[in-house]
């Protein structure tokens, strides 16, 4: 025992306990404590242009009214798999195919400031997240899918409803999704090009995920496609574009004995099928969630335990 707390000795121990608490606390800061940079709130194309978010700034926050039914205009017709009013046209039909259970959402605006995102908790930062479901009730969604994810990486774009969250670009040849103040999509390589420069030309919405699933009605990725070290098959969620706001949304299922997800390639191909110009491959696997009408559509699934993972962000339909 004294020999232990000898001098050497007392220091390495020191040494050692001031390294895990390093250690320890940077996972914790990284992975698991929320870290608010930025309170925002949805709002509409026409109502806000761009601006940048820097760390420690505040965008003002509308507050939360009472009811989280999904607002709808009176007289819509809502059915288990449809809606449909004056401005908002969608359809869900579900598809087994390729020994998976798929979701296909054919969806038509008379605006594009009814396609809208959002943020868990209205907060733009680290570890702030919620289900998906939680955040369509919040902004009273009609329909909803989960996003980027963005907070679960420190690169890619962020450009939410007009305003510039994060200006750093992932490294290599990654894809990010546009969305433009009319409702289009389109893909770029975020290393080719600058978040303002994507802003000055229009763009409303850039989700950093990826990768581009179809562009030019053509698609872009093979048989050996995939996100990082993930399995061929997945759970999936992609959004596409047929026509001027006319888009489709697709989710599966995976990880299941029932389901075992889709591939990349696979996934573009129904994106084809459909006449998609462009499609692009959002956050998946025990993120993939579709929410239509108050209710959770598919079965989202980590492979280890069922129901909804919370994540960052949401793509959304609704008023």
């Amino acid at each position: 025992m004294k020999k232990f707390l000898s001098k050497p000795y007392r220091w390495a121990a020191i040494y050692s306990i001031i390294i895990t608490g390093a250690v320890t606390f940077t996972m914790l800061d990284t992975f698991v404590l929320p870290k608010s940079i930025a309170n925002t709130s949805a709002v509409s194309v026409s109502s806000k242009t761009s601006s940048t978010v820097s760390s420690g700034s505040t965008v003002t926050s509308s507050s939360k009214e009472a009811s989280t039914k999904p607002a709808s205009q009176s007289g819509a017709v809502v059915t288990d798999k449809s809606y449909e009013d004056e401005n908002i046209k969608i359809s869900i039909e579900t598809v087994r195919k390729y020994d998976s259970n798929i979701y296909i959402a054919d969806i038509q605006v008379s605006d594009p400031s009814y396609l809208k995102t959002a943020l868990a908790n209205n907060t733009y930062g680290r570890n702030i997240t919620a289900t998906t479901s939680d955040m369509a009730e919040d902004n009273k969604a009609i329909f909803a899918i989960n996003g980027d994810y963005y907070g679960f990486r420190d690169g890619g774009y962020v450009l939410r409803n007009g305003v510039e969250y994060r200006e750093t670009a992932r490294s290599g040849d990654n894809d990010a999704l546009v969305i433009d103040k009319d409702g289009n999509l389109s893909v770029v390589q975020e290393g080719e090009v600058s978040l303002d420069s994507l802003s000055d030309k229009g763009a409303w919405q850039v989700l950093s995920f990826g990768p581009g699933l179809v562009v030019d009605g053509k698609i872009v990725v093979n048989s050996s496609s995939e996100v990082g070290q993930a399995k061929s098959s997945n759970p999936r969620t992609a959004i596409g574009q047929i026509s001027e706001l006319h888009y489709i949304v697709i989710v599966s299922d995976g990880r299941t004995s029932e389901s075992a997800g889709l591939s990349l390639l696979q996934l573009a191909q129904e994106f084809q099928e459909r006449g998609c110009t462009v499609a692009y491959n959002l956050d998946g696997g025990g993120s993939s969630t579709m929410y239509f009408n108050g209710e959770v559509v598919n079965n989202p699934t980590s492979g280890k335990s069922i129901g909804e993972r919370k994540v960052s962000d949401i793509v959304y339909i609704g008023y």
